[in-house]
């Protein structure tokens, strides 16, 4: 059986945020109603270097797309991927390729081959995670309506 909670170690998934300055969306819509569309859009305003990578656009969010990963001309830190399963072992196979650091895929992509070419080619994997929410999660910007209001609790100054 395939084991996929060792693709979801905290640790893990907090060192590829700490760390990462380049992310290839591989996947990423123009569309500004699909959830690709938004991660790009948060990552970009939090400051990561986002390449959109699809070969049906030729600019999403003010950024170039590329076909592939092999035609991003700079080293990438992670590859984001919004694609189908079937599709992640050819992902996996030019993310090594392109000696990223590490695979990341969003909910519901999940591929044990993908997940194997990418380890044994030297990558982090993290599968069936959203990229955003474990940012907002990690990097202190969650709440419960979706933004930091610095406090723990719900009752506000003023009661005893």
């Amino acid at each position: 059986m395939f084991a996929l909670g060792r693709y979801q170690d905290v640790s893990t998934i907090q060192r590829a945020l700490h760390t990462a300055k380049t992310i290839a969306v591989v996947g990423l819509s123009g569309n500004e109603l699909r959830a690709s569309n938004f991660v790009g859009y948060y990552l970009k305003r939090h400051g990561y270097r986002m390449i959109p990578v699809n070969p049906r656009e030729s600019e999403v969010l003010g950024e170039r797309s590329y076909p592939s990963l092999t035609d991003v001309p700079v080293p990438v830190d992670i590859v984001n991927v919004f694609r189908a399963p079937s599709a992640l072992p050819q992902i996996a196979r030019e993310a090594v390729e392109i000696r990223a650091k590490t695979l990341w895929t969003q909910f519901g992509v999940i591929n044990e081959e993908g997940a194997r070419i990418a380890e044994e080619g030297g990558l982090t994997v993290v599968l069936d995670r959203c990229l955003k929410v474990e940012h907002a999660r990690y990097v202190g910007r969650m709440h419960w309506l979706g933004f930091n209001t610095q406090r723990i609790t719900s009752v506000r100054g003023g009661l005893q």
